[in-house]
């Protein structure tokens, strides 16, 4: 079964609902209010179903895959640091043609900073486990480590 695509006049009549932010044939966009409010009367125990009639969107147009998935992609946006914040619109993933301002260069290089800290932090460790388990070895088996001194 193929995705389905919304018709003008299903997206004429999402655009009209407060609690859409954008839709296209192929997608639909939430409001932060939506997500907040849907989530919070989920975990009151209402079906999905019940929660777009209340808010006026008609379960129908919106089909029963893209209402499943209003459920589960609203559980992870609640585990997540920055909540139900649509975050695709502040990290695209590509790098930034565009001069960047001394604020965002140091904050950039601060991240750098972090990672790489961890990065030696996990490195340590990593060695330190190495030269425990070497020990342990030489410990465990000393006529292997013994007949290389003669």
């Amino acid at each position: 079964m193929g995705k389905t695509y919304f018709t003008e006049e299903q997206q004429g009549e999402l655009r009209k609902n407060k609690y859409v932010q954008k839709v296209s044939a192929k997608s639909i966009t939430y409001t932060k209010k939506f997500k907040e409010e849907f989530e919070e009367e989920y975990r009151w125990g209402k079906l999905p179903v019940q929660i777009l009639d209340d808010m006026g969107l008609d379960h129908l147009i919106l089909g029963k895959k893209r209402r499943n998935s209003i459920v589960s992609r609203l559980k992870r946006c609640g585990l997540r640091p920055e909540g139900f914040e649509d975050t695709r619109k502040n990290n695209s993933g590509r790098q930034t043609t565009r001069q960047l301002t001394d604020t965002e260069k140091i904050k950039r290089l601060e991240q750098k900073i972090s990672y790489l800290n961890q990065e030696n932090e996990f490195l340590k460790k990593n060695a330190q486990m190495d030269r425990q388990a070497n020990w342990e070895y030489k410990r465990r088996h000393p006529s292997n480590t013994n007949s290389s001194k003669k």
